[in-house]
């Protein structure tokens, strides 16, 4: 097995690599102190499993995962941090990391996380347990938002598209090539498809909360 652990503190890194190789037998660990360097070495190498911090020079651990995640590199990532926070714990996993490891805990659980990521289990310990019910919620939501926004027409996702510029109707009725009275229609429609009032203002307030699932639509 191939490992990489990338983190810009060198006595970290020798104790989480002397705990590894402790533990697991057959290993190879490489070892990176920027995210650029860590990000060369898994295109290049390819190792199956990649242990980034998230604050490191060049290039933050996130996009390091986010950049394997959308070039479809098989190595599997596990954040390995000092933040305990639930929002960093989303952007984790929505980066496509599999492991989130508090540093704090990483002696007792990053062998445990390993042996789950290497699997293609997700690992989070057990400090972290209660976000991971509100990130299944969180998902579920998106999803339906997806479904929802999958039910308009391509001019209605145009319209929202610039509706989320704060761009007012008679600015959209010029660059659609429509009437104000369409695109008041079409924001009717908009509204009705994804369960808002249409008054108040619903739809700038929508936009504004789901701006991450909006980037997620090919149209957008």
């Amino acid at each position: 097995m191939k490992i990489m652990i990338a983190d810009d503190h060198p006595i970290f890194r020798k104790g989480l690599k002397d705990i590894i190789e402790t533990s697991i037998s057959e290993i190879a660990i490489a070892e990176c102190q920027t995210g650029s360097a860590a990000l060369e070495y898994i295109r290049i190498e390819k190792p199956d499993i990649a242990i980034l911090d998230i604050d490191m020079p060049e290039m933050n651990g996130l996009d390091v995962c986010k950049t394997v995640y959308d070039e479809n590199i098989p190595t599997r990532v596990i954040i390995l941090t000092m933040y305990k926070e639930e929002e960093m714990f989303h952007k984790a996993f929505l980066t496509g990391a599999l492991g989130y490891v508090v540093k704090d805990n990483s002696a007792v659980e990053i062998v445990e996380c390993i042996k789950d990521v290497i699997l293609g289990k997700k690992y989070v310990g057990p400090a972290l347990q209660p976000f991971v019910n509100n990130f299944r919620e969180a998902d579920k939501k998106k999803e339906k938002i997806r479904e929802l926004l999958h039910s308009l027409t391509q001019a209605e996702l145009k319209t929202l598209k610039l509706v989320s510029q704060n761009r007012p109707s008679r600015e959209i009725a010029e660059l659609l090539f429509v009437s104000v009275k369409t695109v008041e229609n079409y924001r009717s429609r908009i509204c009705k498809k994804l369960e808002l009032d249409p008054r108040n203002n619903s739809l700038l307030l929508w936009v504004s909360e789901n701006r991450e699932v909006l980037s997620t639509i090919k149209e957008f």
